[in-house]
């Protein structure tokens, strides 16, 4: 059994079990061996549990980070799957952008079954003996990672990120009609839409949402959330659509109701998200209704401000128990294998919460502070622990038992914009015209190709613009080592002339840090960055703002994508283990050592087992 627990972080759970907080989790040290566990470069989520899932480097899998970028276009793209369509004659299928071959794979091609619950970069689903639902990388109904609406009858109000925007005229009876918009209609150029109407509560009560959808009057209570309402997209005559979504009233006068991302329904979904495909109707009818996208905490609703922290947390409690129920189901039916399920909800919650334990942070400056808030994150832990005690009930002496997190978690202050910084030292050219700032754009849009060397898009990727590999290329390939070497050592130690300390830890070119088959497709250079700091906001987009520094003001104000060796994870095992070095390379060499089966073939770790 694998319990992953996304994020948790080896200093906290220290502190917690010192105190005697984490009592299964000191159970499991006590009777096994405890100790941190190295993660990736770059240390994030899909990257990570990548290289647990197949035992490779980032270069034998792919995953590089959320985004990439069209070399030929420069255009950004989700880098966990994409879309392809072979004739106008056949319907689009997901293609899974992970590679490497995962261990379920592996213990299935010798009989061996596995039973693999929300693991990232597992959409579509892999193939395995037994039963997989996917995780980080399902897209919502509208095809992003959690698109959002509001539907508001304040003027002029603007979208956030992620986010649409529907205004609300009252009806004659002071009721609302409107539509919530769906996938793109490809032949009709335009948005499919569910119809909905919104009866406006009494000021202090409930609204009530009278739809076609099932059912067809829900109840939502003010502050609080409504149960799933299931809803149909007519594309065509003979095509529909369908999907779930949840609601959350925010205020009665003016009336603003807000709309969860529309996640695939788990009978029907739009593409396959569980294997054997029909496993995920499965557990809905054994579970109930249950988050489907791949980023099922909706921290767009907080950043937006839409949703305020109690809301937030309800909907992380709604998600860790839909998790739980999938894993006391297969618990109940476990008798030989693999099982590993993921909670993401730690990562997701010290993400958001990280600001209430700095009272300095930057993202505090404009908020009143929640004393009650401060304890969100160890409560949390304490949450996470009782997990792990129901599953350890059901280990047998025989039964490996694991407990794991992907990277720990840091402070997130300032970022950097590391295209403008390209910019004032000569590496990178906007068109004539533009100045750093919104005129510049995001999605690399304001770049002139033909005077620029290098670029910067995702979480600390730089690309440099190499001939005959970009679409404008200026280095010639012979250079691009020394040119990589050049603009790394300017960076390497690059500090912050702000607070008067070093931003940028260090700086690795591609050759330095992977290899492997899908080792030509990643960045030329990693930033690796000290404790506090991160690529701003903009640069994760391609943009180009003024400066080269900000603070970080937003509710996301915690985070891992700094220098690996500063956030490793966390690993329990009821088991003695090699404790000196352990890497989530080694997991999967592990787990196949359990199951009596070799390592695969491509496969870089070394079982922690004596």
């Amino acid at each position: 059994m694998v319990i992953g627990l996304d994020g948790l972080d080896p200093r906290i759970t220290d502190r917690l079990m010192a105190r005697g907080a984490l009592p299964n989790l000191a159970r499991l040290r006590q009777s096994g061996g405890y100790g941190p566990v190295s993660t990736t470069y770059p240390a994030q989520t899909p990257v990570a549990w990548s290289t647990f899932a197949t035992g490779t480097n980032p270069g034998g899998h792919g995953i590089f980070d959320f985004l990439r970028r069209d070399p030929t276009s420069y255009q950004p793209d989700l880098a966990l799957n994409r879309y392809e369509q072979r004739s106008a004659f056949l319907p689009p299928h997901a293609v899974n952008l992970r590679g490497g071959t995962p261990v379920w794979e592996l213990l299935g091609d010798r009989g061996v079954p596995a039973v693999v619950l929300r693991c990232p970069c597992t959409y579509p689903p892999d193939r395995l003996k037994g039963r997989l639902l996917s995780g980080m990388g399902v897209p919502d109904l509208r095809g992003g990672l959690g698109t959002s609406t509001l539907f508001t009858e304040v003027a002029d109000k603007l979208p956030g990120e992620s986010e649409q925007v529907v205004p609300l005229r009252r009806d004659l009876d002071g009721g609302f009609t409107t539509r919530l918009l769906g996938p793109r209609n490809p032949k009709k150029g335009e948005d499919a839409v569910f119809e909905l109407r919104f009866q406006r509560p009494a000021p202090g009560s409930s609204a009530v949402v009278l739809s076609a959808g099932e059912p067809a009057r829900l109840t939502v209570p003010l502050g609080g959330w409504s149960e799933w309402l299931k809803v149909s997209f007519k594309l065509g005559r003979l095509q529909s659509v369908r999907g779930a979504v949840r609601f959350h009233l925010l205020g009665s006068d003016p009336f603003e109701l807000y709309a969860s991302p529309v996640n695939f329904d788990p009978r029907v979904p739009m593409f396959p998200i569980s294997a054997p495909w029909d496993y995920a109707g499965e557990l809905e009818r054994r579970i109930g209704s249950y988050h489907t996208t791949g980023m099922a905490e909706d921290h767009g609703g907080l950043m937006n401000e839409r949703l305020d922290e109690d809301a937030f947390l309800a909907q992380c409690e709604t998600v860790m128990g839909e998790r739980e129920a999938m894993l006391d189901l297969e618990l109940e039916r476990l008798r030989e294998g693999l099982l590993y399920c993921l909670f993401d909800t730690p990562d997701r919650i010290q993400h958001m919460f990280w600001r209430f334990g700095e009272p300095g942070h930057p993202a505090n400056a404009d908020r009143p502070g929640r004393a009650e808030m401060r304890a969100v994150i160890e409560d949390h832990y304490r949450r996470c622990d009782a997990v792990v005690g129901r599953a350890l009930e059901r280990a047998d002496a025989e039964t490996l038992f694991v407990v794991l997190s992907d990277h720990g978690f840091a402070s997130f202050q300032r970022g950097l914009h590391v295209n403008t910084w390209l910019l004032d030292q000569g590496y990178l050219a906007l068109k004539p015209g533009l100045e750093p700032g919104p005129a510049a754009g995001d999605l690399l849009q304001g770049i002139d190709w033909e005077r620029t060397t290098a670029y910067a898009v995702g979480l600390g990727s730089v690309y440099l613009n190499v001939a005959g590999r970009e679409g404008q290329g200026t280095v010639d390939p012979s250079r691009a080592v020394a040119v990589g070497a050049e603009i790394a050592a300017r960076l390497r130690g690059l500090v912050d002339p702000v607070r008067g300390t070093v931003a940028v830890r260090d700086v690795k070119q591609r050759h330095e840090i992977w290899t492997g088959p899908f080792a030509a497709e990643s960045p030329d250079l990693l930033l690796l960055f000290a404790n506090g700091y991160r690529v701003s906001w903009g640069t994760g987009l391609g943009a180009v703002p003024r400066g080269w520094f900000e603070d970080n003001v937003r509710k996301w104000s915690g985070d891992h994508i700094i220098d690996p060796p500063l956030v490793p994870g966390v690993l329990f095992m009821n088991r003695p283990f090699s404790t000196e070095n352990p890497r989530l390379l080694d997991l999967a060499p592990t787990i196949l050592s359990a199951l009596g089966a070799p390592p695969g073939e491509h496969m870089e770790g070394e079982s922690l087992l004596p």
